[in-house]
């Protein structure tokens, strides 16, 4: 049942003159907005096992490579906000019809992308058709489970979903890497929106539009340029000549300062797109704190080690999606198990405890050289899958906890845009340490022309894909020296995250109470006079 009418003594509702039964296929809305769900959150990581095969088909430069992999998380971190806002005013149920058709036919011009810039855009594209659909499979929940006790279940398993589709992307990468080429992991979404498609048209509900309420544009446009400038001034500041560096600087501040302007804007208006009052409650910025930085160490760590496993280990694609396996188990397991932790040790060590045990499991990383570890790779993935997703959810509670219901909205909006943010920042800013260090570290090799050194230093998959053309003594010289130098570099990238998860663990301690503060009492409504 939905309110989006008047409600019929049937348990109907009467919308736009059409009497709409939709009590009886509220589970059916259930699996096509998780199979919806599933989609975008594997897209998000599916890529990180195919990066060897797809630097050696496309030949992108490191920096490309970056675009092409966390563009698509950079897109859809500022559209899920203005899209959520939209379909609350337009209605929801055209975005994810329209979000379908947009996410279809990107996925189909990526898989056959012909160079990097192809790829890239097809991404972006991908990105917004993502951000059309997210915010609306949550509001679509909430409005077809009327119940609560349904309604709680209908989150869970939403929830569930969204964790095990970014920790089974890789191994869905692998599988069809291995047995077909790198533009299947696009192209498979195609005929399953095919089949979604034509079913989303039957059963899902019309919803109402709240159209009293203003929508600002440029608070829309300042969110998505300010993010995009960020991370352009990220990827790029590390090379190139001083004045390219000098550039990005430039840009990298245009960034912050559109940023800022939206958060100032936001405070001006009286229907902001984003409520940044909700920051005021100590608890609820500390959550969105946690969520940015467990998906940055997660996302970006799973890229780094996805290259590890496959061109420092020597895995194929599908060995190493299977060697991750335990990570994603682990995660599901933390799922499960935070909502126990939550009522045995309560919030502050829920959080504090899983990015510590997080933290802890990272270490032994920087001991790690070119050599096979078999049960403490196992080990190390199963403590991050487990500690990452109990602190995701521990956190997710104090989030929601700390905001009166009226305002539960803005704050999921305000959580699912922390989720995106880290995982686009955490490639962004892994990916371009691990790059910084890794080009100094990989010395002149004897027998490679200086040409092919310089695309070498690119990324470890360029350098495979170098030694892979060269050949001979030169070759397998070349290449045991990229992995030394790749090692080195995964350490840096490994120091970053520990040192953040650590301070955001203390922080934690010292600024979120053991047991979560009633929510502020919502206003009484005034009865006119």
């Amino acid at each position: 049942m939905i309110v989006t009418g008047v409600e019929t003594e049937s348990g109907a509702v009467r919308a736009g003159g059409v009497v709409i039964e939709h009590r009886a296929n509220r589970w059916s809305v259930l699996v096509l907005l998780c199979f919806s769900l599933l989609l975008i959150a594997v897209d998000a990581t599916v890529l990180h096992i195919a990066v060897p095969a797809l630097t050696a088909a496309l030949e992108p430069s490191a920096v490309q490579l970056l675009w092409i992999i966390d563009v698509y998380s950079l897109v859809v971190a500022p559209l899920l906000v203005t899209f959520g806002t939209l379909g609350d005013r337009y209605g929801r149920r055209p975005f994810v019809l329209a979000g379908y058709v947009v996410f279809g036919l990107a996925s189909l011009a990526a898989a056959f992308a012909w160079s990097p810039g192809v790829l890239i855009a097809a991404r972006a594209i991908l990105g917004v058709g993502g951000a059309m659909i997210m915010p609306a499979t949550l509001s679509i929940i909430r409005q077809v489970f009327t119940d609560r006790r349904e309604r709680a279940i209908a989150l869970g398993v939403w929830s569930a979903v969204a964790a095990a589709g970014a920790a089974v992307g890789p191994l869905i990468g692998g599988v069809l890497v291995e047995h077909l080429w790198w533009g299947s992991v696009f192209l498979i979404n195609v005929p399953l929106l095919l089949v979604a498609l034509p079913l989303a048209v039957r059963i899902l509900p019309p919803s109402p539009r709240r159209t009293g309420r203003p929508w600002d544009a440029p608070s829309a446009a300042l969110s998505t340029f300010g993010i995009l400038a960020l991370a352009f001034g990220l990827k790029e500041a590390g090379y190139g000549h001083s004045t390219a560096r000098g550039l990005s600087l430039a840009v990298f501040a245009g960034g912050l300062a559109l940023l800022a302007w939206f958060v100032r804007r936001q405070r001006r208006l009286a229907f902001p797109l984003l409520d940044i009052g909700l920051f005021r409650q100590r608890c609820f910025a500390t959550g969105v704190g946690c969520v940015l930085t467990a998906i940055f160490a997660l996302v970006g760590l799973e890229l780094m080690l996805a290259q590890y496993l496959q061109l420092v280990l020597g895995l194929t694609p599908l060995q190493a999606a299977v060697r991750m396996l335990p990570l994603m188990v682990a995660a599901v397991a933390g799922g499960l198990a935070a909502a126990h932790l939550l009522r045995r040790v309560g919030l502050r060590a829920s959080v504090a405890g899983g990015l510590a045990l997080t933290a802890v499991s990272l270490t032994p990383v920087l001991s790690w050289g070119v050599e096979r570890h078999g049960a403490m790779l196992t080990a190390c993935f199963v403590g991050i899958g487990f500690g990452v997703e109990v602190a995701l959810l521990a956190a997710s509670d104090a989030i929601m906890a700390s905001v009166p219901e009226s305002q539960a909205g803005g704050a999921a909006a305000i959580e699912e845009t922390a989720y995106e943010l880290g995982a686009g920042l955490g490639i962004a800013v892994l990916g371009t340490i691990t790059t910084l260090v890794y080009a100094p570290a990989l010395a002149p090799v004897a027998g490679v022309p200086h040409r092919l050194m310089g695309e070498a230093r690119q990324s470890l998959a360029s350098a495979a894909h170098v030694a892979g053309e060269t050949g001979g003594t030169a070759g397998t010289a070349l290449m045991d020296a990229a992995r030394a130098a790749f090692v080195s570099a995964l350490h840096s990238a490994i120091v970053v995250s520990v040192v953040l998860l650590s301070l955001t663990a203390l922080a934690v301690a010292v600024l979120i109470p053991r047991r979560p503060a009633p929510p502020p009492m919502e206003e009484p409504e005034r009865m006119p006079a």
